[in-house]
C-alpha cells in the first residue's frame, strides 16, 4: 500500500507542484491530507496499557513511513526548478537578483552528489553547465 501511495497517490497530488506558492493553510491541508492516507494504509494501534485500538500520532507516522512530508517535497521540487532555472540563465549561483545567498539554497541539492563525487568533478559540471559547455 506505500508503494500505491508514492507510485500512484503522490505524483498526481504533486503535479506542478514547482510553480505553487504555498500559504501556511495550504500547507496544513497538505499535511492533513497525507497523514490521513498515512493512517488509511497503516491502520489502528493496540495500546500496551490498555489494550484499546487507537489512531496513529504524527510522529508514529513519520517513524513508520520514512520519507519527507509532502511540504518538504513540495518545496525541495521548487529549488531544483530555481536551481536548474539559474544554471540555464545564466545567473551567477553566489546570489540571487535580490542578494539572497543561494548557497543556503543548493546544498541540501549538492549535498547528494556531494557524497558520490569528487568536488572537483562538481565544480567542474557547475562551471560548464553555466558557461553553456556541454558535459562529457
Amino acid at each position: 500500500m506505500v508503494k500505491l501511495y508514492t507510485n500512484v497517490i503522490l505524483p498526481v497530488v504533486l503535479y506542478g507542484c514547482e510553480t505553487w506558492s504555498l500559504t501556511l493553510r495550504e500547507e496544513r491541508t497538505l499535511r492533513v491530507f497525507e497523514n490521513s492516507v498515512l493512517r488509511g494504509i497503516f491502520g489502528a494501534k493496540r495500546d500496551e496499557v490498555t489494550g484499546v485500538w487507537r489512531k496513529l500520532h504524527n510522529e508514529e507516522l513519520n517513524d513508520l513511513y520514512c520519507s519527507p512530508n509532502i511540504v518538504r517535497v513540495i518545496k525541495s521540487r521548487r529549488q531544483i526548478l530555481i536551481f536548474y532555472s539559474h544554471l540555464c540563465l545564466g545567473l551567477p549561483i553566489g546570489l540571487f537578483l535580490s542578494g539572497f545567498p543561494t548557497k543556503t539554497l543548493y546544498m541540501p541539492l549538492i549535498s547528494p552528489i556531494r557524497a558520490t563525487c569528487p568536488a572537483d568533478l562538481i565544480l567542474d559540471f557547475i562551471t560548464r553547465s553555466i558557461s553553456g559547455e556541454q558535459y562529457r
